[in-house]
């Protein structure tokens, strides 16, 4: 299943909080505006639909970059913050 690492300037207080709240619903956050998500395309289609409907293009900025299997194992951390499931790593439920 492909990691995304997404990434956010949003402007407008309540409009951040929304788009937040939307990543949340679909993966991890990392920072305070970046998140990864380890979905299939489906949900990731329908991720970036919502956030589409929730983001002012001509203020805001989302970034989104897709980690390759290769560049997934070359990820470095420095500090103590938590770290994400490494693929195979990852808690699934099914509901």
């Amino acid at each position: 299943m492909p990691r995304f690492v997404v990434c956010y300037d949003i402007t407008s207080d309540q409009r951040r909080r929304k788009v937040a709240e939307c990543l949340d619903a679909y993966g991890d956050r990392v920072q305070d505006s970046v998140f990864e998500l380890l979905v299939d395309r489906a949900l990731f289609d329908k991720c970036m639909a919502a956030l589409s409907g929730l983001i002012d293009p001509t203020e805001d900025t989302v970034a989104v970059y897709r980690l390759c299997a290769a560049c997934e194992k070359e990820r470095l951390y420095l500090g103590t913050g938590e770290k994400a499931a490494r693929v195979g790593e990852e808690d699934v439920f099914i509901v």
